[in-house]
């Protein structure tokens, strides 16, 4: 379908595109974004600022409109549709940087949200559908694009701290494992998908444990299993250390000082692992040590190598 370049599409043409795009036409979908990505701009840029962060809500909003194009009853109204999908984003990223009460998941949810069940299953299925789609990005591109969408703390500068690499190949990454995405989500739409539940269970268990192994007397032999004699250990201060009773033993100076940690979040997939976690310090000592962290812990044929760990920073110097 062509169109020309110096008008918007009509109605008509506007309704062809979109069914083509609903039809799995990865080309029609990508000339309907292309078309109106500059509005969209507007409205990130009207609620974020101009920059970097406006145009993440819009990439980030073309993988939302791509997993949700079939839901698309009037093809006629794309673009007020997509302008819904960037500005729910916008506004749900000022929300990431307010602080977030500590709590029961889920308990900062309307009612309606955190106990509909089918709303529940929805999110549960996108999840599994996303997922299986990053399993299948290049190793450099999944880690980036795991880090952005299903971490907190993700910042261009916190992902580059995590990964070992500079701040503008965290942009270049991100730019391509979209495009790969964009690719390899319609094709994978409505194919089955392997469950992660039972992974991310199992890690999150382990997570738990290690993090609370000192205040509930848990002996390293007894979570040391699955990690390398050699791990490295790639601490906030630069510092490296080998092992998992490196960890331990500032786990045990934390402890000593009154320090106590407690799980926040986890990923689990192939090969990777992020956690994140709150500290909760004494109150005589309110500062000890930051908000929380997050850990990406690097394995291969299921067996930890590598772990590098970022503080999250107090929420009123949290920035973009």
């Amino acid at each position: 379908m062509m169109l020309i370049e110096s008008r918007l599409p009509t109605v008509d043409e506007t309704v062809q595109l979109v069914r083509a795009a609903q039809q799995g036409d990865s080309d029609s979908f990508a000339l309907m974004f292309q078309i109106h990505y500059a509005g969209m701009l507007a409205v990130a840029s009207r609620i974020l600022g101009p920059g970097p962060d406006a145009e993440d809500a819009c990439q980030d909003a073309a993988i939302t409109a791509l997993g949700r194009i079939g839901e698309l009853r009037d093809p006629a109204a794309v673009r007020p549709w997509l302008h819904t999908i960037v500005r729910n984003i916008c506004l749900s990223f000022l929300r990431s940087r307010r602080p977030v009460p500590v709590g029961v998941a889920g308990a900062d949810l309307p009612a309606s949200e955190a106990d509909d069940p089918v709303a529940s299953i929805e999110r549960m299925a996108q999840r599994d559908w996303i997922w299986h789609g990053l399993q299948q990005l290049t190793p450099r591109s999944q880690t980036v694009a795991l880090l952005r969408y299903f971490s907190d703390n993700n910042s261009y500068e916190q992902i580059a701290s995590l990964c070992g690499i500079p701040v503008g190949t965290v942009g270049s990454r991100l730019n391509e494992a979209r495009r790969q995405l964009a690719g390899i989500l319609p094709s994978i739409q409505n194919k089955r998908h392997d469950d992660i539940d039972a992974l991310t269970a199992e890690r999150r268990e382990e997570a738990s444990t290690i993090l609370t192994a000192i205040a509930n007397d848990v002996a390293l032999s007894q979570v040391e299993g699955r990690w390398a004699d050699g791990m490295t250990m790639w601490w906030p201060s630069g510092r490296i250390s080998t092992g998992l009773e490196s960890l331990f033993a500032v786990m045990q100076n934390n402890y000593d000082d009154g320090v106590t940690a407690r799980l926040t979040g986890l990923v689990a997939g192939p090969g990777i692992t992020i956690w994140e976690n709150a500290f909760v310090n004494p109150p005589d000592d309110p500062d000890h040590c930051p908000p929380g962290a997050t850990w990406l812990l690097r394995e291969k044929d299921g067996v930890v190598q590598e772990v590098r760990l970022i503080h999250a920073r107090p929420a009123e110097a949290t920035t973009e």
